[in-house]
């Protein structure tokens, strides 16, 4: 089973999942949402599609925002941002490690909490997120 991270009661992150891990994840969350890009890992890396269609064969809602997670851009947190208003919730976001969901979640709740505060969750969770600090102060 995948290693999942809860950051709020609505979200968690995780990293890459398996088509075996969806049934197993279909039991705690109503919705995907995936920001790794396919072909990202290599041919060993599971296609959106595959995973899309297990998670949907099992009831959840899906969504696919494929991220550079080397360079993050306002756009993609404002998306990402967007896509958790539109998911039914609890939902788990993933990517190769849970690191870049993590990222994108941090800097969207600029402003809607203290940067402190982002930081904390996000290390409780397992994710540094402190060189992140001045780019969630500045989204502020």
């Amino acid at each position: 089973m995948v290693q999942i991270h809860k950051l709020t009661d609505g979200l968690s992150v995780a990293p890459q999942l398996s088509p075996a891990d969806v049934a197993e994840v279909s039991k705690q969350f109503k919705s995907l949402l995936c920001n790794r890009p396919d072909g990202e890992g290599g041919p060993d890396q599971p296609l959106y599609a595959d995973i899309e269609k297990l998670a949907r064969e099992a009831g959840m809602t899906v969504a696919y925002q494929p991220v550079n997670g080397s360079e993050i851009r306002d756009v993609d947190v404002d998306d990402f941002e967007d896509q958790l208003a539109d998911l039914p919730t609890p939902v788990l976001a993933y990517c190769r490690s849970g690191t870049r969901c993590t990222v994108l979640w941090a800097l969207s709740e600029a402003g809607k909490q203290p940067a402190d505060d982002i930081v904390r969750t996000a290390g409780a969770a397992g994710f540094d997120m402190d060189a992140l600090r001045p780019r969630i102060v500045d989204r502020e």
